[in-house]
């Protein structure tokens, strides 16, 4: 960049990865956005006896996107808990995870490593019920796909860590492969009969059965064990997170394209200088006599000790201190104007 007015490969390569990555999370923001919007558009229902007569008025009998909260409530059967007694549920999910530890070459340090050697998730047809039922006959909504859902929340009712027994032999064999095995950690998670679910999806009413299920449209399926306003506010975090990663990678990349911008004016400031002063000599301008440090201010100072009138005395002043010579590079004692008659 110092001697043409391209910039550097590096430059280059750069700019484009901080624009590359300020796209990608400028799309993620934007996405993530409209989710939030989605959301606040959606439409609070309650789970009561009115709300058969409310998808009847619906276009199709269908709300495209509905909030509803109501209590977990299996239909035939329930899933019964592995390892704890009395403890029942509509989604079960059993994991086998093995924790180890690698080695990493680059940083000469032992690294964390998780990785799921088995997963299992069985589901039961349920329902959503109102959390105080009244006298009047029973309302549900059937929940469809659950585990299309973005946000499934299932409670851990089981966990145990199984430690890897090892010899000296075994020790001695990690360290040369580079993998020290720690253990299998076993996890059982549930959605219980009874929990307090919110659902966020399409409410639909199919002849006498009112269906919750994943809506269209791209927007997202939610099962979720918090409050609809909870919900709201962490998935607005999440926006305001990705909003401050675009803002700060894009004025990284703006800050770079600065700093090439200016480094090209400075070069083309240059180089617009040094046609002038080829113009000014062929026009039959005295080259001696001109400063050769600006190329352009007439000689004014005389150095001292060795003599030379090389320079002007605005460039004299610029020169870094202690001041030398560009000629000789000798320190200067002392500078005597020059005045010419």
């Amino acid at each position: 960049m110092d001697s043409t007015s391209h910039p550097s490969t590096g430059q280059v390569i750069l700019l484009a990865t901080s624009s590359a990555v300020t796209a990608i999370l400028y799309a993620v923001y934007r996405h993530k956005s409209k989710v939030v919007d989605g959301l606040k558009g959606a439409k609070k229902v309650t789970l009561d006896q009115d709300l058969k007569n409310i998808l009847m008025e619906a276009p199709g009998k269908c709300v495209p996107y509905a909030v509803i909260e109501g209590v977990v409530r299996s239909v035939k059967e329930t899933l019964n808990s592995q390892f704890v007694e009395s403890c029942k549920g509509v989604v079960q999910r059993l994991t086998l995870q093995e924790h180890k530890m690698v080695w990493n070459r680059t940083t000469h340090l032992w690294n964390d490593y998780e990785k799921i050697i088995h997963q299992r998730t069985n589901t039961v047809t349920f329902d959503l019920v109102p959390q105080e039922r009244g006298g009047g006959p029973d309302v549900a909504v059937r929940v469809l796909k659950p585990l299309d859902a973005a946000e499934l929340s299932l409670e851990t009712v089981y966990e145990k860590f199984h430690p890897s027994v090892q010899s000296f032999t075994d020790v001695i064999g990690h360290y040369i492969s580079g993998e020290r095995p720690k253990g299998i950690k076993e996890t059982e998670e549930m959605l219980k009969v009874g929990a307090v679910l919110t659902g966020v999806g399409e409410l639909v009413l199919d002849s006498s059965t009112i269906k919750l299920q994943p809506p269209k449209q791209g927007m997202h399926y939610y099962l979720s064990s918090l409050g609809f306003d909870s919900l709201l506010q962490r998935q607005e975090s999440s926006v305001r997170l990705w909003k401050v990663l675009t803002a700060l990678c894009g004025l990284a990349s703006c800050a770079l394209l600065a700093f090439i911008l200016h480094k090209q004016y400075r070069w083309r400031r240059e180089k617009r200088r040094l046609r002038q002063m080829q113009e000014s000599i062929a026009a039959g301008g005295d080259v001696a006599s001109t400063c050769v440090i600006c190329l352009s201010n007439s000689r004014s100072c005389v150095f001292l000790e060795c003599g030379h009138v090389c320079s002007c005395s605005k460039c004299y002043e610029a020169l870094p201190r202690p001041p030398r010579c560009p000629i000789c590079r000798q320190l200067i004692a002392r500078v005597v104007p020059l005045y010419n008659s």
